[in-house]
């Protein structure tokens, strides 16, 4: 296994008292494997999804991580293996505007400082090819179609060659056609890197796609 939750909980303090928003999920995951998480808007899909990647604190629980229990590194140590061994695809493209479209794929490995610009170069070129993206790579994000702008963030999160990569609604903002196609690439790199990947979603058709739909209603998976 690749990716297990023990207890996971999340409570947000608020002026009305304390909510809840994850209670006490048990999660396992295996590499090669795509599944995801179906639940309405305030479900807690997000609060969930943000826990395993290191982004926010549970109040309870444990999240291993290829063996490391990810809660108990160091905030420095915690940032460095995000960094590395975590990809991410969020509910928009969050492409920075200034960059051209390999430079955005680039930057988590160049601000990860573990390998030279040049061979980080090496590999953000195949990566776009691979998403049909080889002849935009010196466009600016505004140059893109929706689509074409989440296919780069695909290639962004894997080019550190991540174990996990969580998916929040992926594919929210696109049409039905470019969204089977973003679907398909996820199966594809599933299968090809023997990675985790965890998406969460509302859209119950597009769930029925991975091999494992779990529910979430009311912080319990």
């Amino acid at each position: 296994m690749i990716l297990t939750c023990a207890n996971l909980t999340k409570t947000y303090r608020t002026e009305r008292g304390p909510v809840e928003a994850v209670r006490g999920v048990d999660f396992v995951a295996h590499p090669g494997e795509f599944v995801s998480v179906v639940g309405r808007s305030g479900s807690g899909k997000s609060s969930f999804l943000a826990m395993i990647g290191g982004l926010s604190r549970p109040t309870i629980g444990e999240v291993c991580i290829d063996g490391v229990e990810i809660w108990r590194l160091g905030e420095s140590g915690l940032a460095k293996f995000r960094n590395r061994r975590i990809g991410f695809i969020y509910q928009f493209a969050s492409l920075l505007p200034s960059l051209r479209v390999v430079d955005n794929v680039a930057l988590p490995a160049l601000l990860g400082k573990t390998r030279e610009p040049a061979g980080v170069y090496r590999d953000a070129y195949p990566l776009l090819e691979q998403f049909g993206l080889g002849d935009r790579v010196r466009c600016y994000p505004s140059e893109l179609s929706s689509g074409e702008q989440r296919r780069v963030v695909i290639a962004r999160a894997l080019i550190n060659a991540p174990a996990v990569v969580l998916a929040d609604e992926p594919t929210s903002d696109l049409d039905e056609a470019t969204e089977r196609v973003i679907v398909d690439r996820f199966r594809e790199l599933v299968r090809a890197r023997a990675i985790t990947l965890v998406m969460v979603t509302h859209n119950r058709h597009l769930a029925e796609q991975t091999d494992r739909v779990l529910n979430m209603a009311d912080g319990r998976l």
